[in-house]
């Protein structure tokens, strides 16, 4: 749905009419299904973890070094190997994304999360079944596999399918059912904590979202712009004709859809180097890099899988813990509700405005009182009150993130790339987050046993500089369609030097 150089055009963005149809909406559910894969397991980690019978099968060292580590709270669960446990997955998410970009663009987003699916739910057979430490990588490795290319097609096939007017809030659910993953992971954990084999559970159950989603991707079409640029023109038009319903000009939107492929054919060279080589896409490789960094700097995604054992640190029981996140997951929940239901009203910056000083004020908050009650050492006890005080905090800070950067992180990358990159864009922001994501989960634990209660600290400090960095240089995105999302960078006060001069036209193309 855009094209291959940048195309200013003065007039309005395209308006092609059409609404939020059934087959639109049933479509745009599936795929942002996919989100609760990811969910799921982020927030299954923690809680397993942290069940005794699991660690002492797989981890037995571990309770012997959390035994030696009692004195000191923020050290009670560094463990390279447990947390190895937790971030395996992300390598392999890692390489995933970046094939499923080359995959996604040649078979389409349709088949690419049909094959997430069906390997995420191997992956949570093999783990379930586990007997060994083998047999849980492996399993980790498949679902990791699936995560990779889950995340890459998904967020594609909700902006290109979605209205321009419902694009935000559509393509917001697949955050949304990633926070529905969280919630329901954490549940499930919380059920299974006191059984022996409650960790089997837990792992095993990762296949049931995944069957979910490809069942569900089975009966859906592809979208116009995945079909045109495989030469399926006539069936880009039947899917246009099935979902923007009978007062669209389809028409119009499918000849904007093929003039902007054609322009983007014309390019030999690949993607991944006219991103990183030619100076009008210099806006879209900055944010591919610093839109998933900044999303993990939030610190939410560490929070959302350690989170137990964080309110284990500050002096909560093992059910209470387990509590604390079925709370910390559905305030999620919430939040990403509510972001869904403004997103296309208010705007994106806005949102990232206002989530921005709500996660600094809480990581600040949460740093004093960690650094106040517990000390340097941590070797004091936390009293009641302070602890839950770090619950609310810790709260406030992921409804921040639940309507900002929780949805955003996803929405505005899955809309800024022209079509010819678009795969590789997202592959890149994909595969980012997922490196990220690796260093972090195996870093964290580690990093508040060193740093303390400054962990928090420092996290305040980067959701600091990347609110400063969105109020600088991302364009309002809102209510602007993908085929004229060019004249976004042209109106900027800084892109417009970089994409200046590519040429004009009357249709505004990207």
């Amino acid at each position: 749905m855009a094209g291959g150089v940048i195309v200013p055009s003065d007039g309005p963005a395209a308006d092609y009419g059409g609404g939020l149809t059934l087959p639109v909406f049933m479509s745009c559910l599936v795929a942002a299904s996919g989100g609760l894969i990811f969910g799921y397991d982020i927030g299954i980690s923690g809680g397993v973890s942290e069940m005794e019978p699991f660690l002492k099968r797989f981890f037995p060292h571990v309770l012997q070094r959390m035994a030696e580590a009692k004195g000191n709270e923020y050290c009670l669960y560094d463990s390279q190997t447990l947390t190895a446990f937790t971030s395996s997955l992300y390598v392999a998410g890692l390489v995933a994304s970046l094939v499923a970009s080359r995959v996604t663009k040649a078979m389409g987003r349709q088949a690419v999360m049909l094959m997430g699916g069906a390997l995420f739910c191997a992956g949570g057979a093999v783990t379930g079944a586990a007997m060994n430490i083998a047999m849980l990588i492996v399993g980790r490795m498949l679902l990791g596999v699936g995560v990779g290319f889950t995340n890459q097609a998904a967020p594609l096939f909700l902006a290109e399918m979605a209205p321009t007017q419902w694009r935000g809030a559509l393509t917001a659910g697949y955050q949304f059912f990633l926070g529905l993953g969280v919630l329901t992971a954490n549940l499930v954990n919380y059920a299974t904590a006191h059984a022996s084999w409650g960790w089997r559970v837990s792992l095993g159950l990762a296949g049931a979202p995944a069957v979910l989603i490809f069942v569900g991707a089975l009966f859906l079409t592809d979208t116009p712009s995945s079909l045109v640029m495989r030469g399926r023109v006539d069936r880009a038009r039947a899917a246009l004709l099935r979902v923007r319903g009978p007062g669209a000009d389809v028409d119009a939107e499918l000849r904007d859809i093929v003039k902007a492929v054609e322009v983007a054919s014309r390019s030999e060279d690949g993607a991944f180097r006219r991103m990183a080589t030619r100076r009008e896409y210099r806006p879209h490789l900055v944010l591919a890099v610093a839109v998933p960094m900044f999303f993990q700097l939030t610190g939410v995604i560490v929070l959302a899988f350690f989170a137990p054992l964080v309110f284990r640190t500050v002096g909560f029981g093992s059910n209470a813990a387990l509590m604390g996140a079925v709370i910390l997951g559905a305030v999620n929940l919430g939040a990403l509700l509510l972001s869904t239901l403004v997103i296309d009203r208010y705007g994106r910056k806005l949102l990232f405005m206002v989530g921005g000083i709500q996660m600094i004020i809480a990581q600040v908050g949460i740093s004093w009182i960690m650094g106040a009650q517990l000390g340097k050492s941590g070797e004091a006890a936390m009293a009641r009150p302070y602890a839950v005080a770090v619950v609310v905090l810790t709260c406030l800070h992921t409804a921040g993130f639940g309507w900002s950067w929780g949805p955003l992180g996803w929405v505005v990358p899955s809309e800024i790339f022209p079509v010819d990159i678009r795969s590789a864009g997202q592959a890149m922001n994909a595969s980012i987050g997922l490196c990220l994501t690796f260093v972090q989960t195996q870093s964290f634990l580690a990093m508040l046993c060193r740093f303390k209660y400054a962990t928090f600290a420092f996290y305040a400090a980067w959701v600091a500089v990347m609110t400063v960095f969105i109020a600088l240089f991302l364009p309002e995105t809102k209510g602007i369609p993908l085929e004229s999302m060019g004249a976004i960078w042209v109106k900027h006060w800084y892109w417009k030097r970089f994409v200046q001069g590519q040429g004009k036209s009357d249709v505004a193309l990207t």
